[in-house]
């Protein structure tokens, strides 16, 4: 049953899945967070266990810097659709150059190409941005993200064994990366 309905969700929305990608507005955060929620209870792809609020993720928001550290969502008809984000890899200087990134979709628009535009402008434009390499953190066992950041060119940088406890499960962290 939940095959099937997700099937159709995906033939529903296929068709419009053309979409653009701009600065996240403060106006964006409500669905932002929505969105990131959304990914909270699959325990696939954030460390969260428990829901945020636009309220707690408002200071995380205004952190971003569309010159350093920009935050982008994917729009389509007027209603965002998912989101990038790059942060500060590690506060000392000599790592001014990397940044982490993370992206998030909304469910009834995965497996559409929307994380792929976005990791692939984010991968365009950080040269521009100062930045000259790429990280990520993904779950070891969040198979389908670990394969999409491979496909654009990243690499596996590294392991770390059980450090996230989700559900009284030990799971290990991937670190990807790429020079760009």
């Amino acid at each position: 049953m939940t095959a099937a309905i997700s099937e159709d969700r995906r033939s529903q929305t296929a068709a419009t899945a053309e979409f653009k990608i701009r600065d996240a507005l403060e106006s964006d955060l409500p669905i932002i967070v929505d969105i990131y929620n959304a990914t909270v209870l699959t325990r696939m792809v954030t460390a969260e266990l428990e829901a945020t609020t636009v309220e707690a993720r408002l200071p995380w928001f205004r952190e971003h810097s569309p010159d350093e550290h920009p935050f982008w969502v994917a729009e389509n008809d007027g209603r965002v659709i998912g989101w990038l984000d790059f942060k500060k890899f590690l506060p000392r200087c000599a790592y001014r150059s990397t940044a982490e990134i993370s992206v998030y979709v909304d469910d009834r628009f995965r497996r559409q190409g929307v994380a792929r535009r976005l990791l692939e402008e984010a991968i365009a434009r950080a040269p521009s941005l100062g930045i000259t390499a790429l990280v990520g953190l993904i779950f070891a066992h969040n198979e389908p993200s670990l394969k999409l950041f491979e496909r654009l060119g990243f690499e596996r940088w590294g392991l770390l064994p059980r450090v996230a406890r989700l559900d009284n499960l030990k799971r290990d962290l991937t670190i990807v990366g790429r020079q760009v």
